[in-house]
């Protein structure tokens, strides 16, 4: 619950200090008092993003502090964002000139996103919006299922709906890949043939330049080759060289040194006779001009197919041949993927299906128990004649709620048709249909603190009387505040506050007073006659604090 709510330089409160207790409270005070600056402070605490205009004249920052009692069942939350876990947790913003905004939880800094995570479980404000929320479809559905008991059921759909949405989206984007590269294969296919024509993987294509210029030098090389052949020939080198080896054979003996000269001059006749032979042996007869021309071609090809995929050397072209085959390949791969995630697909929205339809079925036996129950409760708030119907239909398509499409049926007035709620209800019949429907839920679950800013807008005399009852027996359950203008409401409060606007020096500021037993009746004797408080006013203030 909400132990106490602390603001410091926000708009026209310069300081109050609010202790509260469990029960109904009610807030009280003239219009304009600033009871709504109450309100948008406490907002703050539910992480609401802040105008700096909030923040008093001459003050450097505005403060909002809440402290809430808290249960073990918050452990985990805390755990999880590295928070320490207190009994009494201390929850506050600061609202700085400068433009920042800071949030703390316990002192330690936090997100608005952990701040709301944590605070929506722990307070809640009723105001006109939420009221105007019950002419939502959505909205409608998902208080039928909690007043159900089905919320559970209904996250846990929600939540494996979300996954198949998550995979419908993934498979339509491979859906989507795949049809491209469908249309990209042929144009692949083409590019593949083109390359693997090239035979890259040929040794000869890797020095293909160097052929190029064999071919180009094929009368050199002859030339060369048939000077290398005539070494033996008369006349030649071979010759002279053998003859001065004749004349070392003659005196090889005579001197070690001419031995040596003999000995590598034979050699030297070895070396050059094989030389010779395997020039002989040797013919460039195969490098026919014509089989240039195929080589230049071929170059041609290659360099074309360099420029046309932008690749540095036949190495690059390779990668490109191999990725390209990949590709093919992989459409296989690709066609088997996509037809497992479509088959995923339709297993789990047939399963969502029956979950749906069973979840559907669960609502339809319980609208008919919940309709007579908000009727009895609308009766006892002065709505005597109303008739309500919860119509169901099942859609043709599923939603994270399931495939239940709800139309919350009211009739106000005896004699008439049942309508959409959204189309028959007045502000005051809604007001009475959601604080009914509140009532009901307390009586399902603990809720959390809740704060009503004037739910009781547009009724009066019995029918706020029996507002300030169901207030007060919500409250057995739950700590219930409510923000009102009707003494029938604020009488069955256990606890009061009044709400003033003073000048104090020359500033107009707004002051929270909690009333004792005497300030009580002599606010509501004020909320019951105005500013002029007459005997007869006292007397019905305290009639109604009596019950009377």
């Amino acid at each position: 619950m909400l132990c106490s709510l602390r603001i410091q330089h926000f708009a026209l409160i310069e300081e109050v200090q609010l202790d509260f207790k469990q029960g109904f409270t009610v807030f009280t005070g003239e219009t304009g008092s600033g009871k709504s600056i109450i309100l948008a402070a406490t907002q703050l605490i539910l992480g609401e993003r802040a105008d700096l205009q909030v923040i008093a004249p001459g003050a450097k920052k505005a403060i909002v502090e809440a402290e809430f009692e808290l249960t073990q069942d918050y452990l985990p939350f805390f755990e999880a964002n590295d928070l320490d876990f207190e009994p009494h947790t201390l929850i506050r913003r600061e609202i700085a000139s400068e433009g920042k905004s800071r949030a703390f939880i316990n002192d330690i800094p936090v997100s608005l996103q952990v701040l709301k995570q944590l605070t929506s479980n722990l307070l809640q404000i009723h105001s006109q919006y939420n009221t105007l929320e019950l002419k939502s479809k959505r909205f409608q559905l998902e208080l039928m299922d909690v007043l159900l008991g089905l919320q559970q059921e209904q996250q846990a759909f929600a939540s494996a709906f979300a996954k198949l949405q998550q995979l419908q989206k993934e498979a339509q984007l491979k859906q989507q890949a795949f049809a491209q590269d469908q249309l990209q294969q042929d144009y692949n296919t083409f590019l593949l043939e083109e390359l693997q024509a090239l035979q890259l993987h040929d040794p000869k294509i890797q020095q293909l330049e160097q052929e190029i210029e064999r071919y180009a030098s094929a009368s050199q090389l002859e030339e060369a080759r048939a000077g290398l052949a005539s070494l033996t020939d008369d006349n030649s080198a071979y010759t002279t060289l053998y003859a001065v080896k004749s004349v070392l054979d003659k005196v090889k003996t005579l001197d070690p040194d001419m031995k040596s000269y003999a000995e590598r001059l034979q050699q030297i006749l070895i070396e050059l006779k094989e030389l010779a032979r395997d020039a002989s042996a040797t013919s460039f007869a195969d490098l026919e001009p014509a089989d240039l021309q195929a080589l230049e071609a071929l170059q041609d090809k290659i360099n074309a197919a360099l420029l046309k995929h932008r690749a540095r050397d036949v190495s690059a072209l390779l990668q490109i041949q191999t990725n390209l085959l990949q590709k093919s390949r992989g459409l296989e791969d690709q066609a088997a993927e996509l037809e497992v995630l479509q088959q995923q697909c339709k297993a789990l929205e047939k399963d969502l299906w029956a979950t749906a339809q069973h979840l559907h079925q669960q609502r339809k036996d319980g609208a008919g128990q919940l309709a007579l129950q908000l009727a009895a409760i609308l009766e006892e708030l002065k709505l005597p004649h109303t008739k309500l119907a919860f119509e169901l239909e099942v859609l043709d398509q599923l939603n994270a709620s399931g495939c239940s499409q709800l139309a919350l049926l009211f009739s106000a007035n005896l004699g008439h048709s049942l309508v959409p709620v959204e189309r028959a209800a007045s502000g005051g019949e809604l007001s009475r249909l959601m604080l009914a429907l509140q009532k009901m839920i307390s009586e399902k679950k603990a809720l959390p603190t809740i704060i009503f800013d004037e739910i009781d807008t547009g009724v009066s005399g019995d029918v706020a009387l029996k507002i300030g009852k169901l207030l007060n027996e919500m409250s057995a359950k739950g700590q219930c505040m409510a923000i009102s203008h009707l003494p029938q409401v604020a009488a069955k409060a256990a606890h009061h506050w009044m709400v003033q606007k003073t000048v104090v020096g020359e500033r107009m500021q707004t002051s929270v007073t909690h009333l004792d037993p005497a300030a009580r009746v002599h606010e509501i004797a004020r909320l019951l006659s105005g500013e002029v408080i007459t005997p007869a006013a006292v007397a019905n203030a305290k009639a109604l604090l009596k019950g009377e």
